[in-house]
């Protein structure tokens, strides 16, 4: 009797759209005990039979060259063949190298079925496949399916009980290969057709030119729909709630709390005017809620829905190869880009997607990075609406100092840091617009998982700033770095207060310099310390979960040796 399934293949042939559609949303996510390698499992029912279905990290072979294959492959091997069936899902439109997994699978004596996925593009593309001729020379199951759209899955799970085991001779490496050869020349047949525009796309956006001036206008693009997108949430939904709905209910309460005392600051905060400021009133039922759900939460569901997009269309593989030789001068590999793309939109999440990279040092040099030079959306939309009156030199400013921290630290620590950093291999997916349910469910795991990470700390986060304001524990403590930021950075102790709140939250830190006065050069060089120096409490929370507290303390010495550096170059070398 069949208990688990195991999903493998060659990266990017769709085996998280089978197992999207074989389990539905009951799926758990966690890492491989001991590693950073992500695992899914679900489970579906076959008649009256529960079967948990378990999607591997994609791999070309069982020969294992990376830390994601051995796993895979150790998953694999520990599991009873008696009560196990793999099911081997295969690129369409490149049977070739894929068929090499496939006989090592048929060697190893797995109980396997094939998946043709992807038929439609190998359509498309001239490409047909003789599947009844591959399951009676491979002798084991083979269904063509097209996962996006669900064609061939219901023929799969139907055909699941009839996985079989094959008794092959073991096979040499040159052997295999000729083997698959004689294959492919049986069961496939090409014919000739002309480029589709699609295809065209496809070879541009990854030569060097031409993909450089579409990726300009992709994140331009991109930037443009998420900060309006974004806009759009918080003016039309969000503030409305908070405004028409929440306000007169927390007046209510603070009226019942006598508008003063503990109790009133813990809730409400201090009222300004006799009314809630939710941005500064830093209450655990005002500022709190306010900043995660009215501020943050629309750009990350709009910056989620576009990256999303971009990832299943196809095309993040294809800016992550166009990037690859610029990030391996900082240490990193051109999939880095897909988490510093993450924490333009809220650096929690981006920290957490570095999870990706293969090495320990490759996750450092990238959560540093990402911390101290990736300014989120709505720091971003603070900074526009704090320095855009003074110009376009200004808010460009800021953006250029980040880049060129982010340059030359990455390089300093490629140079200096232990380690390697493995080589990297990326499928590159084509073209394709993805299903709407599927990119919903998509959408809806990333925000849940941003939400379940972030709001229980920001809460804690504003209560713990809220008793330090409270017992006039804060005054103490920017008293002490007053003669700092009034010294070397040229501004006005009151900054003190903003620059601390940035530990809170980085965006609200900068509203609060508003009311100080300050000329463009202070604001500039304030502006550039938040983007540059501690991360808000959810993202520090995040870099000590991923990091280790070693590692943490070593980012956070980078971050303030690096913000004391550029903040005095600032207000001494460069802006007169």
């Amino acid at each position: 009797m069949i208990n688990k399934i195991f999903l493998i293949g060659n990266p990017n042939v769709g085996k998280s759209v089978v197992f999207s559609r074989l389990t539905g949303v009951h799926v758990i996510s966690s890492n491989y005990p001991g590693t950073t390698v992500g695992i899914s499992k679900g489970f579906f029912t076959l008649g009256e039979e529960k079967i948990e279905v378990v999607d591997l990290p994609g791999t070309y072979s069982l020969e294992s060259t990376s830390r994601a294959e051995e796993v895979a492959v150790g998953l694999l091997r520990d599991s009873p063949k008696e009560t196990s069936a793999v099911i081997n899902i295969i690129d369409s439109t490149n049977l070739e190298r894929n068929l090499f997994l496939t006989l090592q699978l048929i060697e190893e004596g797995y109980p396997l079925i094939v998946v043709l996925n992807m038929c439609d593009d190998a359509g498309h593309r001239g490409v047909d496949i003789n599947a009844p001729l591959l399951e009676k020379m491979l002798g084991v199951p083979v269904i063509p399916t097209c996962a996006v759209t669900g064609v061939g899955i219901k023929l799969l799970v139907s055909r699941i009980k009839e996985s079989c085991i094959v008794k092959e001779k073991r096979l040499t490496h040159e052997e295999r290969w000729l083997k698959i050869g004689s294959i492919v020349e049986a069961v496939q047949k090409l014919t000739h057709r002309h480029h589709t525009l699609r295809e065209v796309l496809e070879d541009a956006s990854i030569r060097p030119l031409t993909g450089l001036l579409m990726s300009v206008a992709v994140v331009y693009a991109s930037f443009k729909v998420v900060r309006l997108l974004g806009e759009l949430l918080i003016n039309k939904i969000f503030d409305p709630v908070f405004f028409n709905l929440y306000q007169p209910l927390l007046m209510k309460l603070s009226a019942f709390l006598g508008g003063d005392g503990f109790l009133h600051h813990l809730l409400i905060g201090d009222l300004i005017n006799g009314k809630i400021d939710f941005r500064q009133a830093l209450g655990v039922l005002t500022t709190a809620p306010y900043i995660e759900f009215a501020m943050v939460l629309p750009y990350v569901v709009s910056f989620y829905l576009i990256l999303s997009l971009l990832e299943d269309i196809g095309y993040l593989p294809r800016l992550a190869i166009l990037l690859d030789n610029v990030l391996h001068r900082i240490g990193l590999h051109g999939f880095a880009i897909i988490p510093v793309l993450l924490g333009f939109g809220c650096n929690v999440p981006g920290i957490m997607a570095t999870r990706v990279l293969e090495s320990k040092r490759e996750r450092f040099i990238a959560a540093t990075l990402i911390s101290i030079g990736v300014p989120c959306v709505p720091l971003q939309a603070m900074i526009f609406g704090l320095l855009g009156s003074f110009g376009g030199f200004y808010v460009g400013g800021v953006y250029l100092v980040l880049f060129s921290v982010l340059i030359i630290l990455g390089a300093i620590l490629n140079r200096t840091l232990k380690g390697f950093s493995p080589e990297f291999l990326l499928e590159i997916p084509p073209y394709r617009f993805p299903p709407l349910a599927i990119l919903g469910q998509k959408l809806y795991y990333r925000v849940k998982g941003f939400l379940v990470e972030a709001v229980p700390v920001v809460l804690l986060g504003v209560l713990l700033i809220n008793l330090l304001i409270y017992t006039r524990s804060f005054d103490f403590v920017t008293g002490i770095f007053a003669p700092i930021v009034k010294g070397l950075f040229g501004l006005p102790k009151e900054a003190v207060v903003a620059l601390a709140i940035g530990f809170l939250r980085k965006d609200v830190a900068v509203g609060m310099l508003m009311p100080l006065g300050l000329s463009a050069k202070q604001l500039f060089i304030a502006a550039t310390l938040l983007a540059m120096s501690f991360p808000c409490v959810a993202t520090f929370v995040v870099l000590f979960k991923e990091l280790g507290f070693k590692n943490l303390v070593k980012a956070t010495s980078i971050m303030i040796g690096i913000s004391l550096v550029v903040g005095g170059i600032l207000n001494f070398g460069i802006l007169r």
